[in-house]
């Protein structure tokens, strides 16, 4: 048995004194209003939420497609694929590429303008989305592009051009689908007559027609 202290005669002189009824209010009064202040546990369904709006702001990763949760995913293409994008992009539907078919562009926010053209005796009128659209919805993080034509033909665009100019990935030549002979089924085109400095060379060579995929870099 333990020792009682020296100032202790008895154990019940030492036992603390109970709790009276003022006392027993003021902590419970004390306890509410720390819970108050902390606020309530968050519910199961309510900390699941919390973290699926954690998981859709995180960006998704240049690429690879995103997983679920995360950035909107780019639906499969149910035709014949027109453009298949590739390279450092966040957002895709194929096995490390976004293919889209002429639906999926023309779902895309469409947007024309005639212009006269080295390739046409007179000014054409082109219509489809706008390039810059068209990486969005890839998630294209690149600084350049590389174009490649159904020839093999190859053209280098700095993807800041998109950007800076009305650039179209046109779908259509005044109004109607673009064949192979009319340098379809897409073609690359700048807004030529609206800057007379885009009437050179440079740009010229930059506008890929007869375009069958996209490499960001």
């Amino acid at each position: 048995m333990s020792r009682l202290p020296a100032d202790c005669p008895t154990r019940a002189a030492c036992r603390p004194p109970a709790a009276t009824p003022r006392r027993r209010q003021a902590l419970l009064a004390l306890a509410a209003l720390l819970g108050a202040a902390a606020g309530p546990l968050p519910t199961q369904a309510q900390a699941n939420a919390q973290a699926q709006a954690q998981a859709q702001a995180q960006p998704p990763t240049p690429g690879r497609a995103p997983g679920p949760g995360k950035a909107a995913l780019l639906k499969p293409p149910q035709g014949k694929v027109l453009l298949s994008v590739s390279g450092a992009i966040g957002i895709t539907n194929a096995p490390g590429r976004a293919d889209f078919d002429l639906a999926m562009l023309d779902a895309l926010p469409q947007h024309g303008f005639t212009t006269a053209t080295p390739w046409f005796k007179q000014p054409r009128r082109f219509s489809g989305p706008l390039l810059r659209d068209v990486l969005a919805a890839a998630g294209a993080q690149g600084k350049t592009l590389k174009a490649v034509a159904l020839n093999n033909y190859k053209a280098e665009i700095p993807a800041a051009d998109a950007q800076a100019f009305k650039m179209l990935m046109a779908t259509r030549l005044d109004d109607k689908p673009m064949s192979l002979r009319e340098k379809g089924p897409l073609f690359i085109i700048y807004p030529f007559d609206d800057n007379a400095d885009l009437r050179q060379e440079r740009y010229y060579s930059r506008s890929a027609w007869q375009l069958r995929a996209l490499e960001v870099k």
